[in-house]
């Protein structure tokens, strides 16, 4: 397969729920290595670059035990399926018990003809890496406790719910530095030698089972955060640079992309991550503020072309439960277009509002939209088809703050991208004077809803485009000379 996109467009599946779908339509149990021709179709759509099946790992029984104690864990399954079964509840996917394709899900063997399916269809494969913690039954536990943040009896016994009784050892409980310990997994030491070397490893291994690798919560482990959550010196090496040099040497082609929070985007890109969480673009998108958002497009182009743009995975509220559909096509819009990756999640395309919890592998039934789900894939393969994010990427400055727009310059294709990311009717002057084009009069041809416009090119006076816009309305244009 050809080497990544620059700008790529990754699809994230639920494989647990998904798979869960599949049997139930098919009247029999479906695995990775069963599925068919059209559903492989139906989550590669026209401008999918990847498709990151999200949580195929062992799961860890004892984990799953230890999380059921949180009456508050029932609470929130419940809530987001109201009929919930005990075999409904699969445990998380990120309390790995081994590195190892679960057996309800197909094995190594169904993974494999999921990545040969993909690669058919010119689409790479994702999969995780949790480097933060592992489950209790994880064999590392008993083999490699130096690879552990191992604890006292004293803390046991002044902070149960942070450690861990494991058959007479005391060990932390996983955490991050501001909530509390997750009660299902052991806080690994990234601090010590032997872990970073069993990380390398099996980094090295998941990299020979797929294209690419999406690291949760990245930052734990970089020395700055480990230390402030769990003191002690840190070593004089980063986590990260050593472990992905390893995965560099063995799998060159391996993309690695990093969960990051807490503005540490720009130093994991610099410690060698392909693709970091645009966590902030998110916050300001679903808060509605256009002029916030264009502030934080100012950053340079190379951090912007690292950032994986979203507006929901699995961890977020479904954007349809939280934007109503208008405003959420002129953030879809703003997320398609803009420098970097982006990442889409499985059922967002259908309009779906309740998000189902990991540890779950069946979602409450709701009705999908199908004029949302047709929308969706016209927009990301006018995108895909006409190369929309290509070349040189600019800001433009509309002059009104609830109104974003930008330009795609390239030698054979320019593109002008304008959003009105307001419940308001506005209208702005985008200014056109771009270095290197024609003087001359352009026509506008919107990529998605097949209008066209003329506007005064460069050189001339007040070169630009007068645009009056709905609420909410957005245009991805074509810009070719008008003769």
């Amino acid at each position: 397969m050809a080497s990544w996109p620059e700008h790529p467009v990754i699809h994230e599946v639920n494989t647990a729920v998904w798979l869960t779908d599949l049997s139930r339509a098919a009247g029999r149990p479906v695995a990775l290595g069963d599925v068919t021709d059209a559903e492989w179709d139906a989550i590669t759509p026209t401008g999918v670059d990847a498709v990151w099946l999200m949580g195929v790992w062992e799961r860890s029984p004892l984990g799953l035990a230890l999380a059921a104690q949180d009456p508050g864990l029932w609470a929130g399954l419940k809530e987001a399926l109201p009929d919930l079964g005990a075999a409904d509840v699969i445990g998380s996917p990120y309390c790995v018990r081994r590195y190892v394709v679960d057996a309800r899900f197909g094995g190594p063997e169904g993974l494999a003809l999921a990545r040969a399916a993909l690669a058919v269809r010119g689409v790479r494969l994702i999969l995780d890496y949790v480097p933060n913690h592992v489950a209790p039954d994880h064999p590392w536990v008993a083999e490699e406790p130096s690879a552990l943040v191992g604890g006292t009896v004293e803390n046991l016994i002044a902070d149960p719910a942070s450690w861990l009784d494991l058959d007479g050892r005391v060990v932390a409980r996983g955490r991050d530095p501001y909530f509390p310990a997750w009660p299902d997994v052991v806080q690994v030491d990234a601090f010590s030698p032997v872990l970073r070397g069993l990380a390398a490893s099996t980094l090295v291994d998941i990299a020979s089972q797929c294209d690419g690798i999406r690291c949760d919560m990245a930052m734990l482990v970089t020395n700055e955060t480990f230390a402030r959550t769990w003191g002690g010196e840190a070593p004089s090496a980063e986590f990260w640079p050593s472990v992905i040099a390893e995965v560099r040497a063995a799998h060159p082609e391996t993309v690695l992309i990093a969960e990051a929070y807490w503005d540490q985007e720009w130093a994991l890109q610099q410690q060698g991550f392909a693709f970091c969480y645009d966590k902030r673009l998110y916050d300001r998108l679903l808060g509605v503020d256009a002029g916030a958002v264009a502030d934080h497009l100012l950053a340079d182009f190379s951090y912007q072309s690292k950032l994986v743009r979203f507006l929901e995975n699995h961890d977020e509220p479904r954007v349809a439960s939280r934007l109503g559909r208008d405003a959420e096509k002129a953030a879809a819009v703003v997320v398609a277009t803009l420098p970097g990756a982006t990442l889409w999640y499985e059922g967002q395309f259908e309009g779906r509002r309740v998000r189902p919890p990991v540890f779950v592998n069946r979602r409450a039934p709701e009705p999908p939209d199908h004029d949302l789900a047709h929308w969706y894939r016209r927009l990301l393969a006018a995108v895909a088809d006409h190369r929309v994010r290509q070349g040189t990427w600019r800001l433009l400055d509309p002059g009104d703050r609830q109104v974003l727009a930008w330009s795609w310059t390239a030698e054979e294709a320019t593109h002008l991208v304008i959003v009105n990311l307001s419940a308001s009717r506005v209208q702005a002057d985008i200014p056109l004077d771009w270095p290197g084009l024609p003087s001359t009069t352009w026509q506008l041809s919107d990529l998605l809803e097949g209008t066209s416009h003329a506007a005064l090119g460069a050189g001339l006076s007040n070169p630009g485009l007068a645009v009056d816009l709905f609420p909410w309305q957005s245009h991805i244009l074509a810009v070719t000379p008008r003769t």
